[in-house]
This record gives C-alpha cells, sequence and structure tokens, in this order.
C-alpha cells in the first residue's frame, strides 16, 4: 500500500445501492480507496488486513448520501420568526428585512447551521440559493465544511415588496461573475457555482437572459430560481407579462436541462410542456408549499410526463427544518388522497432523494448511488428498531426508510471517503458552540432589521 493511498472498509447489515437495478445486497462490504467506492465486495472475500479502517456496522444499513435541490442556508437563523403568513407577505414582512440585515458574521453562523443539520440527517450534496450580499461567506463555509454542493449568490435588481433589499443591475453582474470565477468547480470539484436570480418579480430581463448568458462559461453550473409556487405571486406575474410564469421564462431563452425550478405548485398544460420539451428540472418542496399554504404541487402528473422532480426542504422559516425525511414522508403521503394509493411509492421517493437528485445536477457519474468508480458519498443508518427485517421482501426496506426513519436514525455519513458525522456526532462543528454563537448573532441581527 502507498503512503498516500488510504483504504477504508465499510461491513453493513445492508447496502441499499439506488443503482439501475436498484439492489439491496446483504453480506456485501464497501471498499473506498481514496475517497473512491473501488469494489463491493462478498464478505467472505474481506481481507481485513489491506485496510487502514474497517468500519463494523452489523446492524446498519449503507446508502447513497441525500440530495437536496432546494434550500436556503442564509434563513436558518430565522426558523421560528416568520410564521403562519402566505408566501408574498412572508417574503415583505420577514424574509426580505432579515435577509437584508445579515452581515458576514451572522451569515457564516446560519450557513453553519444549515450545514450542521444537512449533515446530521444525512444530506451530503445540496443546491442553495444565496442571499444578496456576502456570498463567498457561504461558499467558504461550504469549502470548510466538507460538504458537496452549489450556491450563488441570489440576484435581485428589482424589489416593490422590499425596495431596499437590492442591487443594480450592474453590480449584481459584476458580483455573480466574480464569484462564479473565484468559486465555480473548486476544492476538486466539490464545490460549484449555481446562478441564482430569487424569482421573476425580483428581476429585470436583462438580469434574467445575461444571468443565463453567463452561464456558457462555468461548464456545470445550474440556473437556479424560484417558479410558480403561489397563486398571488403567478397573479402578477400576468399583469406584469401577460404570461404564466413559465411561458415568460421560455420566451426569454433561460429553460433548458441545466435549469432548476424550485417549486412548480402551479403550472398550465402548456408549462408541463414546455418543462418536459426543455427538459427542466424541478425542486419540490413539500413542506414549505404546505406551510406558506402554496399549494399541492401536481408531482405524479410531471412525473408521468416524464419531468425530473427532485427533493428539497427549502428554508427552515417555512418548513421549520431542513430533514430530507420530512420531504420524503410528505412528498408520498400528500398525493395519495388526490391520485390513488398506488402513487408516489417509496422506492420512487428514496430515488427522488438519492440518484434521481444526482442526474437533475448532472452529476450521476459521481455520486447518488453506490456503484464503482463513484465517490464515497455515504450514509449509515438505523433501522434496526423499527425495520421489518424479518420479512423477505425487499421494497420494505424503503419504506423503512422513507415513512418510518428521521434524522435521528442516522448514524455516520461520509463525504469523499471523508467522515463528517460519526455515531452521530459531528466531526465538523461542535454543537454547543454553534448554538450559543446563533443566538448571539440572531440578537444582534434583529437589533439591526427595518421593517
Amino acid at each position: 500500500m502507498s503512503n498516500k493511498e488510504r483504504r477504508i472498509l465499510l461491513i453493513p447489515k445492508k447496502i441499499v445501492t439506488a443503482d439501475d437495478q436498484n439492489r439491496v445486497l446483504k453480506k456485501h462490504a464497501v471498499d473506498i480507496t481514496n475517497g473512491i467506492i473501488s469494489s463491493i465486495i462478498p464478505i467472505e472475500k474481506v481481507i481485513k488486513e489491506n485496510y487502514d479502517e474497517v468500519y463494523h456496522a452489523g446492524h446498519l444499513t449503507l446508502i447513497p448520501g441525500f440530495i437536496q435541490t432546494h434550500v436556503h442556508l442564509s434563513q436558518t437563523l430565522f426558523r421560528g420568526l416568520a410564521e403562519d403568513l402566505p408566501l408574498l407577505d412572508w417574503l415583505r414582512l420577514k424574509i426580505f428585512p432579515f435577509e437584508n440585515a445579515h452581515n458576514k458574521e451572522s451569515l457564516k453562523v446560519t450557513a453553519q447551521l444549515s450545514i450542521n443539520e444537512l449533515l446530521l440527517g444525512g444530506t451530503t450534496t445540496m443546491l442553495d440559493m444565496g442571499t444578496l450580499r456576502y456570498g463567498e461567506v457561504v461558499l467558504s463555509e461550504m469549502i470548510s465544511a466538507g460538504i458537496r454542493g452549489f450556491s450563488g449568490k441570489c440576484l435581485m435588481d428589482l424589489n416593490d415588496l422590499y425596495p431596499s433589499f437590492k442591487s443594480s443591475t450592474k453590480d449584481e453582474i459584476k458580483d455573480m461573475l466574480n464569484l462564479a470565477q473565484s468559486f465555480h468547480n473548486s476544492d476538486d470539484g466539490r464545490i460549484r457555482y449555481s446562478f441564482s436570480p430569487r424569482f421573476v418579480l425580483s428581476c429585470s430581463e436583462i438580469l434574467l437572459k445575461e444571468t443565463k448568458e453567463m452561464m456558457k462559461d462555468f461548464p456545470g453550473s445550474i440556473y437556479h430560481t424560484h417558479s410558480s409556487e403561489s397563486k398571488n405571486e403567478i397573479e402578477e406575474v400576468r399583469k406584469r407579462f401577460h404570461k404564466e410564469n413559465i411561458e415568460y421564462f421560455d420566451s426569454i431563452g433561460v429553460l433548458d436541462d441545466h435549469t432548476m425550478l424550485a417549486h412548480c405548485v402551479h403550472t398550465s398544460d402548456n408549462e408541463r410542456k414546455m418543462l418536459k420539451n426543455r427538459n427542466t428540472r424541478i425542486a419540490h418542496c413539500p413542506s414549505a408549499n404546505l406551510k406558506l399554504g402554496s399549494g399541492i404541487a401536481p408531482i405524479p402528473e410531471y412525473l408521468k410526463a416524464g419531468i425530473s422532480v427532485t427533493l428539497g426542504a427549502d428554508g427552515a422559516p417555512c418548513n421549520n427544518n431542513l430533514s430530507i425525511f420530512n420531504e420524503m414522508r410528505l412528498a408520498s403521503l400528500i398525493q395519495k388522497p388526490i391520485h390513488g394509493t398506488e402513487v408516489m411509492d417509496a422506492k420512487t421517493i428514496f430515488r427522488m432523494a438519492t440518484i434521481e437528485g444526482a442526474k437533475a445536477l448532472h452529476l450521476q457519474d459521481e455520486i447518488g448511488s453506490i456503484e464503482i468508480g463513484k465517490k464515497a458519498d455515504l450514509v449509515l443508518i438505523d433501522l434496526d428498531s423499527y425495520s421489518n427485517s424479518y420479512s423477505d421482501n425487499e421494497d420494505a426496506i424503503y419504506s423503512d426508510i422513507v415513512f418510518s426513519s428521521t434524522s435521528e436514525n442516522v448514524k455516520s455519513v461520509m463525504i469523499d471517503g471523508k467522515w463528517v458525522v460519526k455515531e452521530k456526532i459531528s466531526l465538523i462543528y461542535d454543537q454547543g458552540k454553534l448554538l450559543s454563537k446563533g443566538k448571539e448573532e440572531l440578537y444582534e441581527l434583529l437589533k439591526r432589521v427595518k421593517c
């Protein structure tokens, strides 16, 4: 073994691969060499002396790291402070004033709180919608924490809801370019830039189009925005442009397979055809859609049409947590009274949170399933306390994960073959110090808020 090579062997009870065959393996171990899954070996062929670390997890199930395709790291500090409001009032009265009051220190601690929560809950990759200022703070924290993902400053050159929370078109384009040049594909490609117009009502047409044009210089980036979330939002879009939300996006040429639209709760038949024809991705956030009273997105219809749908927790002030388990469970259950009990089965939901998330972000060759050659972004989860492990039905394991589990069942998490959570303890953050710092920064931020 060379001095530079590091090998880890994981020996779980079961392996849920999320590969093309949906294999669930028993009595196999996973060999990780320098952060890459180098082999999946029958246990009887394992030679333990060949490894730097052997992790015996005979009571745990190994799954791919979860992938969330829409979160707001900048908002976790505001958890519980924006309750019982519809979307536009929620933005106008609470979220825009709070985000406007961020300084670098408060933004750093809210990013830390968010990433800590995501990692402890088994999310290893995420697509973040940044805030207006200090985008470098969030991206730098992602690098330091070891999480995989995309982030980009939130673009706003219009804001009738809260006029002081915006910037000039020229400055938005300049800042976006500087951040993309500094951070895209940084840390061996683990961190990528996402070009992130907030939504139609906060961006001029030139900003929306220039952002899409700039992406061409940054292969692998994502165009990330909100769309068709609430009826009031859509009515305002109609007044301004005499088009539906997605029709407007299509008319200015920003829809394609590298566009991620969060929500898409209310869409017309014509818009759904556009989503399909442009191969545009949808990030479904069921908890946020319910809490803000926005509605229930027609996800089974999207899936039937062949439209990519993945999952995200959105932000802590409209959820109120960042657990992928909440989103998986709700994504299934809210559709069954509408479309029938057979829709949105547990296996479909699990794949939406793993390999389909990777495909939506064009990372399917790197992450999203447990296969040889992919990066070791992995989660060990305890299903034994309630599992149907005595059953011969392999599909029962998906039900255990989607309907029975919570973040509390996550035991250990690795990214690129490096432990970030081990035995439910973060190896990145000191929980006590982080919570204390969060309280201090929130207290100071609230003194800066101008409503």
